[in-house]
This record gives C-alpha cells, sequence and structure tokens, in this order.
C-alpha cells in the first residue's frame, strides 16, 4: 500500500530560522506528513537561508524594502513564489512582516504561526522582556492559524515554562525556545494529517 504524498509546506523566516530548523528535522523523519519545499526570507542576509540550503531545500528572497509601503504587492509576489512551488501549508518561523487581510484570507486556516508567550497575552515583540516586567510565574510559547490581527488567530497548542526568580531575557528566553522547537512540528503534524478542526476561535483536534 502507498503511503500518501507529503504535504508540501513552505516556512516564512527573517532571521536564524531556529523554528524553521526544528521543523525540518521533524519532517525529514519517514512518517512525518509534510515536506519543506521551500524556505523563503524577506531578508537576504537571513541565516536560516544557508541553512536550508545546506538541506538542499529551495529558497526565495523576497525583499520587503524592494516595495516600499505597497504591502499587497510584497505579498502578491510572495503568493507567486508560493505558487511556482506548489505549496500546500504555510508556516510563519519569526517572519517579521504583517500580512495583508487578502493574503491571510487566501490561505487561512493553511498558515500557521508561532509565538513565544501564552497568547493573548503578550502579544507583539518583546515578549520575554514584558514577562518578567509583569512578575508572573508561568510563561510559554503558542501556535496559532494565522488571521489579519496580530497574534490573534485561534489557538492550537501552547506549552508552559515556569519563570524563576533568578531569570533574565536569554535565560527564559532558552527555556521557552526549547519548547517552540516541540510544539512547532507537532503543529504542523497534526495539520499536515488533517487532525484540526477550527470552530470559532477554538481549535479541536481530532
Amino acid at each position: 500500500m502507498t503511503a500518501p504524498a507529503k504535504k508540501r509546506v513552505a516556512v516564512l523566516i527573517s532571521g536564524r530560522g531556529s523554528n524553521m530548523m526544528a521543523l525540518v528535522d521533524a519532517a525529514n523523519a519517514p512518517d512525518f506528513p509534510a515536506e519543506i519545499v521551500l524556505v523563503l526570507s524577506n531578508k537576504a542576509d537571513a541565516a536560516g537561508l544557508d541553512f536550508a540550503r545546506a538541506q538542499g531545500i529551495a529558497t526565495a528572497v523576497i525583499e520587503h524594502k524592494a516595495f516600499g509601503k505597497d504591502r499587497a504587492a510584497f505579498d502578491a509576489a510572495m503568493q507567486a513564489a508560493l505558487e511556482a512551488h506548489g505549496v500546500e501549508f504555510v508556516c510563519l518561523a519569526g517572519f517579521m512582516r504583517l500580512l495583508t487581510p487578502g493574503f491571510c484570507e487566501h490561505w487561512a486556516g493553511r498558515m500557521i504561526n508561532i509565538h513565544p508567550a501564552l497568547l493573548p497575552s503578550f502579544k507583539g515583540l518583546d515578549t520575554h522582556a514584558r514577562a518578567l516586567e509583569a512578575g508572573v510565574k508561568v510563561h510559554g510559547c503558542t501556535t496559532h492559524f494565522v488571521t489579519p490581527g496580530m497574534d490573534e488567530g485561534p489557538i492550537i497548542l501552547q506549552a508552559a515554562v515556569p519563570v524563576l526568580d533568578d531569570d533574565n531575557e536569554a535565560t527564559l528566553a532558552a527555556r521557552v525556545l526549547k519548547e517552540e522547537h516541540r510544539i512547532y512540528p507537532e503543529t504542523l503534524r497534526l495539520l499536515a494529517a488533517g487532525r484540526l478542526k477550527i470552530d470559532g476561535q477554538r481549535v479541536k483536534t481530532a
């Protein structure tokens, strides 16, 4: 009996792409239901591109600066690249650009992100510093479907870590990142296997 074809996935990055690396490592397993076919960055010097090339994965660079303030044109260029590689699902991994509503709607239910905080707390940037400043005792990370609102899509998985008395931003970030690398591949596995169902703002796992 022939195994079902792996789903074709693109990962969008802006920097080192450590979560992209975790997804690639997971996808190398024969029984993983997805394969990373494209790593796309809005920055030509993104360190993660070198890793992808070394893995034999196609890469693309679409620099947002070339489009000025025309976000729709930038997203259209990305869409063309995704279509050229037959992409079925999109994973954001430290991709530091807000996507247009039209792009988000086109990929609704097929585009996911990982955020270094327990949403809906600490949306946006500098999550670890803000968590320390707020004095929370528990911090963590969240995977979610992408919608036009920043860090607002339906939550898929979360992982929590303790905030220790002697933590600084770096130590807390390292503890959270370990969990990011665990739950993001698991989220993609569930998505590619067709096991996630969106019910309003809730995500149910089959």
